[in-house]
């Protein structure tokens, strides 16, 4: 990077993390990095438009400076409609959208081919430098191929967790010292926490407080811990007088949420509910209890109490570090037992 360009006071910086849930809010804390060292400088973000919502809270508004414009990318609804000119028209419109700002630096911390093409479509300038990740991690998707859209690629450790990988980039844009563990991430203004509405009104009619949310779903059935654990912890959840959520994200799972609450007392199937009540319904949960998955990872970066449940892909990867409100429990293909997650929920109940 440029003498110039680290000198300047507001450079335009732009991030490119497009999906998915977890991988989002992990990148969240490049954010407040960025905004410590660099609270004048404009800052964009590129997100695929099912998770603009992780983004909303993050506006510039009212004194705040967060992110200044969130730029939707919906190439996964393109991609079903290729054929159809409303895509294209859609397409063009995001292209001109992404380039009325011509950026001074832009930080690509996905490595994939579809991430590195919005690199290439961004409006640069001569000395633009365009930071990416030069290798894969374990366990994580990665397409090489993604290098040759980067001025500078960045060497990564191959155990590296989601928040620290994010940072290595940044760090290496702007020719800065690695962040250590010791700058705790952030990720949610305080007060935008402590201000969550309550949960939407159909919702908030099932809900009985206090209750406990359990994440039992995941995309990869490996990750999944077993029905009958889920059982045995609710039983005694709701023994205790909590009421036990199983939240669902498609048919399969909600069959598999009312196998599981067909077997504990007062338990509750919700309704669905989108990305934006996540929030609310996981701010009044007493506890949040979950797999590897999305809106687990919402409960951790909101400073909730958690319980992280790791069956088959590694702790190092994206377990909350963070805070004390989070448990992380199990390991790669070290499910935890019923009572080290009943001793993880017990210490943060009380």
């Amino acid at each position: 990077m440029s003498n110039t360009l680290a000198q300047s006071a507001n450079p335009k910086i732009l991030l490119v993390k497009l999906s998915s849930l977890g991988d989002v809010l992990h990148n969240l804390p490049i954010l407040w990095d960025l905004r410590a060292r660099l609270p004048d400088a404009q800052i964009d973000w590129v997100v695929e438009e099912g998770y603009v919502h992780l983004l909303t809270p993050l506006l510039s508004k009212d004194g705040f400076r967060g992110i200044d414009r969130i730029i939707p990318f919906g190439l996964r609804h393109w991609k079903k409609n290729l054929l159809k000119p409303s895509t294209w028209k859609q397409f063009f419109a995001f292209k001109k959208e992404l380039q009325a700002v011509s950026y001074d630096v832009i930080i690509e911390t996905q490595g994939l081919l579809k991430s590195a093409i919005v690199c290439s479509l961004a409006k640069k300038n001569p000395s633009t430098v365009i930071a990416g990740l030069a290798n894969a991690t374990e366990f994580s998707g990665y397409e090489p191929i993604a290098r040759s859209f980067y001025s500078q690629s960045v060497q990564v450790p191959t155990q590296c967790h989601a928040v620290d990988r994010s940072r290595w980039v940044m760090c290496s844009a702007l020719d800065w010292p690695l962040l250590e563990r010791t700058s705790v991430p952030q990720f949610y203004p305080v007060q935008y926490i402590q201000t969550l509405p309550a949960p939407g009104q159909v919702l908030a009619q099932q809900l009985v407080v206090p209750y406990v949310l359990c994440f039992h779903s995941t995309a990869r059935e490996a990750k999944r811990w077993p029905n009958g654990h889920w059982i045995a912890l609710g039983q005694e959840l709701s023994s205790r007088g909590y009421q036990v959520v199983l939240p669902w994200g498609n048919l399969a799972e909600r069959a598999v949420s009312e196998a599981i609450a067909s077997q504990i007392p007062n338990a509750l199937v919700p309704p669905a509910f989108s990305i934006e009540d996540a929030f609310a319904v996981i701010a009044g949960a007493a506890l949040t209890i979950g797999v590897d998955t999305g809106l687990t990872h919402l409960a951790a970066v909101l400073n909730k109490p958690t319980v992280e449940i790791y069956c088959d892909s590694p702790l190092w990867k994206t377990e909350g570090y963070w805070s004390s409100n989070i448990r992380n429990v199990g390991d790669i293909q070290k499910p935890p037992t019923v009572a080290e997650v009943r001793q993880a929920a017990t210490e943060l109940l009380h």
